[in-house]
């Protein structure tokens, strides 16, 4: 997009969220087909479906596939009016019979439809084909009394009866006279099958021209950009906006799911953390006091359990100062407490016999150390009752 800023152009893009199209692709020296194409890149959602309005940028096409439901349904259920088509100039020998509606191209509001009365005027139409260098085609004409617009936007049907009162043969130009009429069963059963087309219609409108005979005859079908009409305007803009509205929601909405998926993965990354740091403390802590205990056991003097000692012990014997220093007496305090701490919790894992010899061998050294102190005492008393 192309913004004129100081009268400097300055280029911008953007990608819109959902586009509602209500303009044909084609048309008389029109042809919006690249930005058709820069939606579709994008992915942007629209109604129609982008692809439905791409299906619409050639009324022939569109023809074709009004053909197969008629064969489906047979003439009598989907009467729909006979054409020839022709690719190129060099085809149009004749038309087969006359008066026809020459078609050049494709065009819409009644552009590019001349006519023809005779097998001389065709010829001179050809020309015009061949200096277009497109195609055409050819209906019947038909005197019609009136013509019928039935449109179907979401779901809501919609039939409107117009008459020229112009005299012009176009009953879609010049003055008319419109009216709203009930809608038949058969005009809704034509649109359904219409809006079924090249993956579903949302906004779709069927003209057909009414004979003096009373014969119903389909001759086209509209796709979104199709034409409000009559008194009731408003009303269909408001279907408009309501079915944009419900597509809207339907494809531009956030996934609940992909919020839910990430409120999941973050809380289990929370617990994740928590438990690895609880563990890592409890880890610790019960590291510390396990090697702590050790320390204090051999530091008093306990005996050693019977067997190799296991990997823990080798690192806190490792630890330990060398054997000719002795202890502080604060030390001993404690490590007697560590070790009687360190016996108590070490009593439940050994083996009974081994607790009986490490309590017997406790109070020998309680009882050496009792005779010990006993023994100096006596002889300080003797002395002193010498002098």
């Amino acid at each position: 997009m192309g913004v004129y800023r100081n009268g400097t152009k300055v280029v911008r893009s953007f990608k819109p969220d959902f586009v509602l199209i209500r303009q044909n692709l084609r048309d008389a020296g029109e042809d919006n087909k690249n930005l058709l194409l820069g939606f579709k890149f994008g992915g942007v959602p629209s109604i129609n479906s982008l692809h439905a309005v791409y299906n619409f940028q050639d009324k022939p096409w569109v023809f074709a596939h009004l053909l197969q439901i008629q064969r489906r349904l047979g003439k009598e259920n989907f009467p729909l009016i006979d054409q020839t088509y022709y690719p190129n100039f060099r085809e149009m020998l004749s038309a087969p019979r006359f008066p026809v509606v020459f078609k050049i191209g494709h065009a819409h509001s009644g552009l590019g439809k001349v006519k023809v009365e005779n097998n001389a005027d065709f010829q001179d139409m050809a020309s015009v084909v061949a200096v277009a260098n497109t195609y055409c085609t050819t209906e019947p004409y038909v005197d019609s009394k009136y013509d019928i617009h039935v449109q179907k936007i979401g779901d809501n049907y919609k039939s409107f009866m117009r008459k020229s009162i112009s005299g012009n043969w176009k009953t879609n130009t010049g003055s008319a006279m419109l009216e709203q009429i009930q809608m038949p069963e058969r005009y809704k059963m034509w649109l359904d099958e219409v809006a079924a087309m090249f993956g579903g219609l949302d906004i779709c409108a069927l003209e057909m021209i009414v004979a003096r005979d009373g014969r119903e005859y389909i001759i086209e079908v509209n796709d979104s950009a199709l034409s409000l009409m009559g008194d009731t305007q408003e009303e269909d803009r408001r279907h408009i906006a309501d079915l944009v509205t419900q597509r809207m929601q339907q494809y531009c909405r956030p996934s609940t799911l992909t919020k839910t998926a990430s409120r999941t993965s973050m809380s289990s990354m929370q617990s994740g953390s928590m438990g690895g740091s609880m563990g890592g403390s409890m880890v610790g802590s019960m590291g510390s006091s396990m090697s702590g205990s050790m320390v204090g056991s051999t530091v008093g003097g306990a005996p050693p359990a019977p067997g190799s000692p296991t990997s823990e012990e080798r690192s806190a014997l490792a630890d330990l100062p060398a054997s000719g220093t002795s202890p502080q007496p604060r030390r001993d305090s404690q490590a007697s407490q560590s070790s009687t701490m360190s016996s108590v919790s070490q009593q439940s894992s050994r083996r009974p016999e081994d607790a009986a010899q490490a309590q017997r061998a406790s109070f020998g050294r309680q009882g050496s150390t009792t005779g010990s102190v006993t023994g100096e005492d006596t002889e300080d008393t003797m002395k002193n009752l010498r002098k």
